[in-house]
């Protein structure tokens, strides 16, 4: 029976355990510049230390009009790549795999950070034209930043922006990319027919709201080497069931697509794309039942990772054992505790040797 600590083969490269960083943003770039900084350094390399086998960046903005905050981490430029390169090779030194988040936050971008209001910020204010599928803009409460809607030159540009920027993530040494396409994102939102009502090609059908999102991996996956792994994260539902809206039975579909394009993991998440969302009691934990119907539903062997409200070591392993999920992505948890993964060995009795500077402690 697989568990929590074997070893996972993702083409040749093999993670060491079946923890993984979620990519958490920490909206800390010092000159709204998308630049990482010693901040960005310590806080994945603690979580290396601490022994996750894959450790991952935040969401990094593969344009600037594709940042969230003007403080989001980015990777647009060459000198966005020098800054990253040291922390990959930091985490690689640990053990650990170096992995980025490529991203593109669409109509939910030209935000404040959440500690000073997360509201839309306006040109004058450090802001900029966001771009999304139509001119609906995310329903703020008071004015929202200017939106366009997305022209076949616009889809086509932020196509190369990816491909791009995983070019760059890999001259860095990162050793997996993620597509984002969650949590009302730019590619969910093309998506989800609750933010795509466009009546050309990449609008109306599942083949033709998936399409970006297609289009986004082929890009990576071609610039990718064959022998490293792309993984793509998903909005599992969007938690809206009295609309049509994006489902579980989409994400599933997708999920054989994506293994057919070159992704090796779908890294399953859920909701975040409107503020009517209906979450279960459960919370951030109930999305959990979604990667265990992907991985239980889908007719590839595209490997499955199951995030949200993992807590508790017990909890994580079961995950594996039980075949609910191939990864476990535990986000706020490894902010409570960077040894998160040094602990679950302890706890469960398995032979994870620390590092020999903290040897004496464990």
């Amino acid at each position: 029976m697989t568990d929590l600590f074997d070893s996972l083969a993702l083409r040749e490269t093999e993670l060491p355990n079946r923890v993984m960083v979620s990519p958490m943003c920490q909206y800390s770039c010092e000159d709204r510049d998308g630049l990482a900084t010693e901040w960005h350094r310590v806080h994945l390399g603690s979580r290396a230390v601490g022994g996750a086998g894959v450790v991952m960046t935040e969401a990094t903005a593969v344009s600037p009009e594709g940042r969230i905050t003007p403080e989001d981490l980015g990777i647009w430029s060459d000198e966005h790549k020098e800054r990253l390169a040291p922390i990959a090779e930091f985490i690689s030194d640990q053990g650990s795999v170096p992995a980025i988040q490529l991203a593109h936050a669409g109509r939910k971008a030209s935000k404040s950070r959440p500690w000073e209001g997360n509201e839309p910020l306006q040109p004058d204010e450090g802001g900029w034209e966001v771009l999304a599928p139509n001119e609906d803009p995310w329903p703020y409460e008071g004015e929202t930043p200017e939106q366009n809607a997305m022209t076949q030159a616009d889809i086509e540009g932020v196509i190369e922006d990816y491909r791009a920027a995983a070019e760059r993530a890999l001259d860095a040494g990162f050793e997996i990319a993620e597509v984002h396409a969650a949590h009302g994102y730019l590619l969910h939102e093309f998506l989800s027919p609750v933010t795509n009502d466009r009546t050309d090609e990449y609008g109306g059908s599942f083949e033709n709201r998936t399409r970006l999102v297609r289009q986004v991996t082929e890009a990576v996956r071609e610039v990718w080497p064959d022998e490293k792994p792309v993984f793509v994260r998903i909005s599992g539902t969007d938690w809206l069931p009295e609309r049509e809206s994006w489902t579980i039975e989409g994400s599933v579909e997708l999920a054989d697509e994506l293994y057919g394009l070159g992704a090796d993991l779908l890294d399953v998440s859920s909701g975040m794309l409107h503020p009517d969302q209906q979450l279960p009691d459960e919370g951030s934990a109930s999305q959990l039942p979604l990667a265990a119907q992907v991985s239980e539903e889908r007719d590839t062997d595209i490997a499955v990772g199951a995030v949200g409200g993992i807590t508790e070591v017990e909890q994580a392993d079961e995950l594996i054992r039980e075949g609910d999920a191939n990864l476990t992505i535990i986000g706020r948890e490894h902010l409570r505790d960077p040894y998160f993964t040094l602990h679950a060995a302890q706890e469960l009795g398995e032979d994870v040797e620390p590092p020999v500077q903290y040897d004496r402690a464990f």
